[in-house]
């Protein structure tokens, strides 16, 4: 099948890309430069140049397809409104490509979208209020176009998608410790962030494409829920750094904007999702793949 791929060139889609073409697809990846159509092309896969902001591209290159997955996101923190308005414009673009043809397309989202304090399952109402809340328009808009002669599903995926060249938010945390000379967490820090390893978020994206029934909620979850005590002493471990405990009202001035997402507690479960798609992660979790050391080698998501 003729795959569109925005984000192709990103964390996520660029694992998306090969998978989709080992198993036998044709892929087409959405670049906005001259750069991230060289990466596509790299990668095996064709060029549609157009960007997120950019509706009618977009429709046309879901229009040509044979179903779309939408990895692409404006990682623009903290304009989360902005960012939301954005993406949702682009799903309905990609959306109104597929209208009519029951072709798939998987629309990315995240799990902070879930009620916090409790293991958090795909049959959970997104929360209108909670730290993800600027995904949630998009999730409704995919889910819509089931109604609509598309087979939509949308993949939550959780705050960390690890994995060596990971330019996301443990780097960051990584890169907090260095400049404050110590690794933190928030109260006893056993609030609990979940995880996937990115070739396992991947592998669950094709399967997606292949097999979700329309309107379907899934959980790229491989852990359900890490202490951030955890995460924090593995890095002060490999960092030689001390170990400390913050208070809430603390972590905004430590930890930036990333501290409303490091203290909250959002576990999450995929048993619903390994059911329906026969998915299973096989790749290291969260703290094994942190006691790989690769982390704490590359470069800062400053200069990344």
């Amino acid at each position: 099948m003729r795959v569109f791929v925005t984000g192709a060139t990103g964390w996520i889609g660029s694992a998306i890309v090969p998978e989709l073409i080992d198993a036998g697809h044709q892929v087409v990846g959405l670049a906005r430069s001259d750069r991230a159509a060289a990466a596509v092309e790299r990668a095996g896969a064709d060029v549609h140049r157009g960007a997120l902001d950019d509706p009618d591209g977009l429709r046309a290159g879901a229009t040509a397809s044979d179903g779309v997955i939408h990895t692409a996101y404006i990682h623009d923190f903290p304009n989360f409104a902005a960012l939301a308005r954005v993406d949702l414009a682009a799903v309905q673009a990609l959306g109104a490509g597929l209208e009519g043809t029951g072709r798939p397309f998987v629309v990315t989202s995240g799990s902070a979208v879930l009620p916090p304090g409790r293991l958090a399952t795909e049959r959970d109402e997104p929360q209108r209020e909670s730290a993800g809340a600027h995904r949630v328009a998009s999730e409704d808009a995919a889910l819509a176009l089931s109604a609509r002669g598309v087979r939509s599903s949308v993949v939550r995926l959780p705050p960390s998608v690890h994995g060596a060249g990971d330019y996301g938010f443990v780097p960051r945390l990584i890169e907090v410790a260095r400049s404050r000379g110590a690794s933190a967490y928030v109260g006893d820090g056993s609030n609990r962030w979940p995880a996937v390893h990115r070739l396992d978020a991947a592998h669950l994206f094709r399967l997606a494409f292949e097999a979700a029934p329309a309107s379907s909620v899934l959980h790229g979850i491989g852990d359900e829920g890490v202490p951030t005590r955890e995460i924090a002493e593995v890095i002060g471990r490999h960092l030689e750094l001390p170990v400390v405990s913050l208070s809430a009202e603390a972590a905004g001035d430590h930890f930036g904007w990333l501290g409303a997402f490091f203290a909250a507690d959002v576990p999450a479960s995929s048993a619903l999702t390994r059911e329906l798609l026969g998915w299973t992660p096989v790749h290291p979790g969260l703290i094994a793949d942190l006691d790989e050391g690769h982390y704490f080698h590359q470069a800062s998501p400053a200069a990344a």
